[in-house]
């Protein structure tokens, strides 16, 4: 039974859309003008008490700048203390920044979240829906980059909330995409790689199609990269020409938006036309400016920020196990990827072949006329992917779609901080979610009362090196150290959010945790942490096996120690001095430890234990014989 529409909407830093399938195509719905872009711009105008969103809000940012909104996607679900003085001096509005408190911005009715302002765009949105569609609409579908965090996803989801639907999936975009390009084109093993540059953020994502089946094998990506870095950057092009013409020029919030509106407007006539005009009438009130942009003088200042994308892509590839020969299709994806600098990079990048004039199928990797290298697959419009994509997912969720199965995966690995400061992984990267596990823990000293579990996300050995998304913490009865019990679950919903679950297996007590905070780091930074696990395998290694030969010697000594004290007059007095010495040699390794690296020789001191292990056997022998003793005597069968 098919249930109510729900509709697929793509919330775009730049543009954003509302899709839907309609007898089985997907198809994004037109405005009352005809528009299926939305401008993601907010105005508001105090003066009429009224509020504009897309076009008109647009073209109302020169005349009121100080209340026009727009890229507001790159600040959701972000904290203060998160935003870099470029991106300050790059917003062309007021943020409110305290400390680690979520970022807002000031409008005309006071501060307001950025999921707020959002809200007024998905609003519009689903005004066009209903109007189109004629029947009310109270769900959807809506994407996200797939390096959105924890908290970037609820923030998403928050504004979906209040423009009044209910969110019944958050998808990746590149996914999205995918679904879009791949309807009824799917094939046995057929791999792609969706590349999607937007205005404000940047994909990359391995898939494989098998069947009807949609699987995400690795993604990549920068959640603050994209068309508007190319934008400032002719924008800052433009500012150094005025310079060269009149040194004294002073920047206002009025004359910046106006430079940056003109820099948009040329790349886009320079995605056909070789050569512009960049023209500025009565910038500062009086002076007039007017600069020729040619299309290889735009490439000059474009490469270095579409060359970021390199290292992802690459990343993306390595992450699934795949070669560039493995891959059948190269998906593009994003207003963006319309710049024939994009389309050439790419091509270049994943030894693509040009895009055939049969456009459909999949070819597939025992096809024995596929070329060595993917294919460059333009043939859906770029704006629009997503958002197809959207309304395939919510046609399938409504039963309106059936055979066919979304599969993503968490970016990231998932773990606790354990003892010894190491990190225990409990969910891998790339796991297809949604995904539940875990592990049983115990307490690791004699009577500690509580337990506290830090959560942590990265890919490195060491607790500390990796991020920490939050901490839960534990009671339980005191007890001899190994004998308290504590379950973890760590549970990713389709949605791509993270709770963490601990339970006291004694006492059943549980404490859930929604971790509504993830740590948002530079995707950058996020890339950094994967290439320095692998940079620092061998030295992670040696910290893991290191802490853990460390902590089974403390163990050993504490109870070799206690042996000796208990039973050492009964053995063989070259044993007990045999067992001493090798005492005093795990001691002195252990003391040896380097303080910067916090390791020591491993080797050694696993040798020595072995040995310590051997020595203390008849010990062991004799505490047996004691514990059976005793517990004879207590059943009274000898005296």
């Amino acid at each position: 039974m098919i249930k109510e529409t729900i509709i697929g909407i793509d919330l775009g830093t730049t543009n954003s859309l509302v899709a839907s399938v309609d007898a089985g195509i997907p198809v994004v719905l037109a405005d009352r003008d005809g528009e299926r872009l939305l401008p993601s711009v907010v105005s508001f105008d105090k003066a009429n008490n009224s509020l504009m969103v897309g076009q008109k809000a647009k073209r109302a940012a020169h005349l009121n700048p100080n209340s026009t909104f727009s890229s507001i996607k790159r600040f959701m679900g972000r904290r203060s203390n998160e935003i870099s003085e470029k991106e300050i001096l790059n917003t062309p509005f007021d943020l409110i920044l305290e400390g680690n408190k979520p970022v807002s911005i000031m409008t005309p009715d006071g501060p307001r979240l950025p999921e707020e302002i959002s809200s007024e765009i998905i609003r519009t949105l689903l005004e066009t829906s209903k109007t189109r569609l004629e029947q009310k609409i109270s769900k959807a579908v809506i994407t996200v980059p797939a390096y959105f965090n924890d908290a970037q996803r609820l923030a998403t989801q928050k504004a979906g909330e209040l423009a009044g639907l209910e969110i019944e999936r958050i998808i990746n975009e590149p996914t999205a995409a995918a679904l879009a390009y791949g309807i009824d084109k799917t094939h046995s093993n057929a791999h792609v790689a969706v590349y999607d540059l937007g205005g404000g953020t940047f994909d990359i994502s391995i898939l494989k199609l098998d069947d009807g089946v949609f699987q995400v094998l690795s993604t990549s990506g920068n959640t603050k990269l994209g068309g508007d870095d190319i934008d400032m950057a002719i924008a800052t092009w433009v500012e150094n020409q005025i310079k060269k013409q009149q040194p004294s020029f002073h920047l206002n919030t009025e004359s910046t938006r106006k430079i940056f509106g003109a820099a948009e407007e040329a790349k886009i006539k320079l995605t056909k036309a070789e050569s512009t005009t960049i023209a500025l009438p009565f910038l500062d009130g009086t002076n007039s400016y007017e600069f020729q942009l040619e299309r290889h003088t735009l490439e000059k200042i474009a490469l270095p920020i579409i060359k970021r994308t390199k290292e992802h892509c690459l990343r993306a590839l390595k992450d699934a196990e795949l070669s560039t020969a493995d891959l059948d299709q190269v998906i593009l994806v994003g207003g963006q990827t319309r710049m024939p600098l994009i389309q050439q990079f790419v091509k270049e990048t994943f030894d693509c072949q040009e895009f055939e004039e049969s456009k459909g199928s999949l070819r597939v990797g025992n096809d024995p006329h596929k070329p060595s290298g993917p294919i460059l697959n333009t043939s859906t419009h770029p704006d629009e992917a997503i958002a197809l994509g959207a309304s395939i997912q919510a046609a399938i969720l409504s039963g309106a779609l059936e055979d066919l199965i979304l599969m993503d995966v968490t970016p990231l690995s998932l773990g606790i901080e354990t003892f010894g400061g190491l990190m225990n992984v409990i969910i891998p990267r790339n796991t297809t979610i949604p995904v539940k596990a875990g592990e049983m823990f115990t307490n690791a000293l004699d009577y500690q009362k509580s337990m506290s579990i830090r959560i942590l996300q990265g890919e490195r050995e060491k607790a500390d090196d990796n991020w920490e998304l939050g901490k839960l913490i534990i009671d339980f009865d005191p007890m001899p150290k190994a004998l308290a019990r504590v379950g973890i679950q760590f549970e990713i919903d389709s949605n791509g959010i993270l709770n963490v679950l601990a339970r006291n297996t004694k006492t059943g007590e549980e404490k859930i945790l929604k971790i509504s905070s993830a740590v948002d780091v530079d995707d950058s930074d996020v890339q950094k942490m994967v290439e320095e696990s692998v940079e620092n395998a061998f030295s992670d290694l040696e910290y893991r096996q290191w802490v853990e030969s460390k902590a089974r010697a403390e163990q050993t000594l504490q109870a070799s120690m206690t042996a000796i004290e208990s039973f050492g007059t009964k053995m063989e007095p070259e044993d007990f001095e045999s067992i001493q010495q090798s005492i005093s040699d795990v001691k002195k390794i252990l003391s040896q430890e380097n303080p910067e690296t916090q390791t020591g020789d491993t080797q050694e001191l696993k040798q020595i234990l072995n040995l310590l292990d051997q020595q203390t056997a008849p010990l062991a022998d004799l505490m047996m014989e004691a514990i059976s003793e005793e517990w004879l005597k207590k059943q009274g069968i000898i005296e």
